[in-house]
């Protein structure tokens, strides 16, 4: 891994992981402490990450919040696009180009009356639908036991 820039702009490369954790937390805290506004981390030359590498990234987004600053990613792969839509962090950290981090909506989305049935979800063996909100499901539950 290598770690190149100054406290505006960092350039991250090789692989974030485990071996490289704690070399690549003190860069990005040494940055995060040493300067001011946004702090941009490109990371176009990465190879790849590991748990460990993400956490060095959501501490550095921690830091750099309590330091009045803001982390942004920029030239995210897009294996590590995959990895923050699928744990969420790309709602969290700051990435430039999010909208194409944005899952796309579902065809569902577009129900006027906003009830639509969740796809590949079954009900339990003997169970009832029951239809409604409120005091009338609440009913017509106990009224099946």
């Amino acid at each position: 891994m290598h770690i190149r820039g100054d406290h505006a702009e960092l350039v991250v490369g090789g692989r974030l992981d485990v071996r490289s954790a704690a070399d690549a937390r003190t860069a990005l805290h040494t940055a995060v402490d040493s300067g001011r506004g946004d702090l941009v981390l490109d990371l176009t030359e990465l190879d790849s990450w590991d748990a460990t590498g993400l956490g060095v990234i959501m501490g550095a987004h921690r830091r750099a919040g309590r330091a009045n600053r803001r982390l942004v990613l920029r030239g995210v792969p897009p294996q590590m696009q995959r990895l923050l839509v699928a744990t969420r962090l790309h709602r969290i950290l700051a990435i430039e180009g999010a909208e194409a981090l944005a899952p796309a909506a579902a065809p569902a989305a577009a129900d006027p009356a906003g009830a639509a049935e969740p796809v590949g979800v079954a009900e339990p063996v003997g169970a009832a639908r029951i239809a409604g909100s409120g005091a009338a499901a609440a009913e017509a539950a106990e009224a099946e036991r």
